[in-house]
């Protein structure tokens, strides 16, 4: 059962990252378009200016969530990767429960009535050319940590997988022991 719910949240963040890339391939598009107007046409746009900060906005606030189920998300890996797996799994656990998910919380609570407000005052850009509607790319922050929340849980699951998976000793996933290496073996 949890096994089906982990691929149900993965298949989630590879639609989620594939979303992603493309918002990424846009905003190299809008970064290079607004290169060649500016510096060889001696034209510059405010509107294409804040919709690069808006579509780096996006791959950022969402792309946490992708990195978190991916495991690209920061840790201290030089004491972390010693740790055998069983060990790494509760310490993701503990990590998420314990610290991800409250500040996750505070977050997006907190961003509600900033996003709100953003509304009600029909906030645009002071500059002149900029973009209207400041309160879409403001929206995006309560929705990225909803996603977190809800990946965390994905997370959570995955990780309860692997603690039950791997034995109380665990398994190390050492990189310099030598029978990581292929085509040699561990002498006794």
């Amino acid at each position: 059962m949890l096994v089906r719910i982990e691929q149900f949240y993965m298949r989630i963040n590879r639609v989620a990252g594939k979303i992603l890339s493309l918002v990424l391939i846009l905003m190299i598009i809008n970064v290079f378009c607004d290169v060649v107007l500016r510096y060889f046409f001696h034209n510059s746009s405010v509107g294409m200016q804040e919709m690069e900060w808006h579509l780096f906005s996006i791959v950022i606030l969402c792309g946490i969530s992708v990195a978190l189920l991916d495991e690209g998300h920061v840790r201290v890996d030089f004491l972390y990767d010693g740790f055998r797996t069983r060990t790494k799994a509760l310490i993701n656990i503990i990590g998420t429960v314990c610290f991800l998910l409250p500040l996750a919380l505070l977050i997006f609570f907190g961003s509600l009535e900033f996003v709100k407000d953003a509304y009600v005052q029909h906030e645009i850009s002071q500059d002149p050319g900029g973009l209207p509607y400041r309160w879409l790319i403001k929206g995006l922050i309560p929705l990225s940590f909803a996603a977190l929340i809800f990946c965390s849980v994905g997370y959570t699951i995955k990780n309860i997988i692997i603690y039950r998976k791997s034995g109380p000793r665990g398994d190390r996933h050492d990189q310099n022991r030598c029978d990581a290496v292929p085509g040699r073996e561990e002498t006794p």
